[in-house]
């Protein structure tokens, strides 16, 4: 098989994987619940809602898990109920005030591996659990997770990548898969107080205006996040699939549909790329930049033979329906 043919091959599998499906079904969601239509200070399409609140912004999140994941890995789902809700804060530059929780199992029993994970995160990231919804009698186990926090005057945000800037990626590599789901877990059995300081690494960033557009990785992995980023900011781009940082022993195609726990893609002005490098060099977390914005409004990536394929063309389409053009943009 040739390079070209190879590139295609991921091009399409970034297209057809089923993170970025999910992503997909954002576009109806919003069109139907109006929300281009209201005046908001952030528009809808962030991993938060950011709502002015003083001198800052109060931030908003919640995240739903697929029952077959409650299922298969309850422990890990209530894990990731503080986990993934604090990285949606960290991404818009902020710090996580509380989370609560809704939770439906069939008894009791079902319930308290996924307490156990929600109890070990939240200690962990101290982060307090502060109230919730609970039923022990439903007929499949349901978890949701929602989560308050907090932001400066400067945001992260997915509408203020511009046509020039770097795109950075950032991801904690000392972790392994939760076989055979696609998580890469670089959080469960790490000390807390390194957690808690790989977080505080966002706001940072925004506080000290080193970059003003982020997002993090998501079940679309990393190009598909990336393709949520450029949609939202209405820009495009060139990502150079080699430059992604990875385990030495994941295959490439498996790592561009991977979720990992700790992993962010950011805009940066290209004057101030070393800076973000080195920031989440001395926290050990791998970072690098991986491509270049333009005014396109086409994403593509290219691998290390030089060939190059388009993956998603937003002026054909959208993809959440949240860009500049999109349902959900600001008014």
């Amino acid at each position: 098989m040739t390079v070209a043919l190879d590139i295609q091959a991921l091009a399409g599998q970034i297209r057809d994987a089923r993170g970025l499906g999910h992503k997909r079904d954002i576009d109806a969601v919003v069109a139907r619940l109006g929300l281009g239509s209201r005046h908001v200070a952030v528009p809808v399409g962030d991993d938060c809602a950011a709502i002015p609140d003083g001198d800052g912004h109060l931030l908003f999140a919640i995240e739903g898990f697929l029952d077959g994941f409650v299922a298969a890995d309850p422990y890990f789902a209530g894990y990731c109920g503080i986990m993934v809700n604090l990285s949606d804060v960290a991404a818009m530059g902020g710090r996580p005030l509380a989370v609560v929780d809704a939770l439906w199992s069939r008894d009791a029993a079902g319930a308290d591996p996924i307490l156990a994970g929600l109890s070990d995160a939240a200690a962990l990231y101290g982060v307090p659990v502060v109230g919730g919804h609970t039923n022990t009698r439903a007929a499949c186990g349901n978890l949701a997770v929602a989560v308050l926090g907090r932001a400066g005057p400067r945001l992260l945000t997915s509408f203020d990548a511009a046509p020039g800037d770097d795109l950075v990626v950032a991801i904690d590599l000392r972790g392994r898969f939760r076989e055979p789901h696609p998580y890469w877990d670089a959080s469960t059995g790490s000390p807390g107080e390194r957690l808690r300081g790989d977080l505080a690494l966002l706001p940072s960033l925004a506080e000290d205006g080193l970059a003003c557009a982020a997002k993090d990785i998501s079940m679309a992995g990393v190009v598909g996040t990336a393709l949520m980023l450029l949609e939202c900011s209405g820009v495009g781009g060139l990502i150079e699939l080699d430059a992604i940082p990875r385990p030495e022993h994941v295959p490439l195609a498996r790592w561009l549909t991977a979720f990992p726990s700790f992993g962010y893609l950011l805009s940066v002005r290209p004057d101030r790329t070393p800076s973000v490098l080195a920031r989440f060099a001395e926290r050990g977390i791998a970072a690098a930049g991986i491509g270049r914005l333009d005014a396109s409004r086409v994403a593509r990536v290219r691998g290390g033979a030089g060939d190059e394929v388009m993956v998603w063309d937003f002026v054909a389409g959208p993809l959440i329906g949240c860009g500049q053009d999109g349902a959900g943009a600001a008014s």
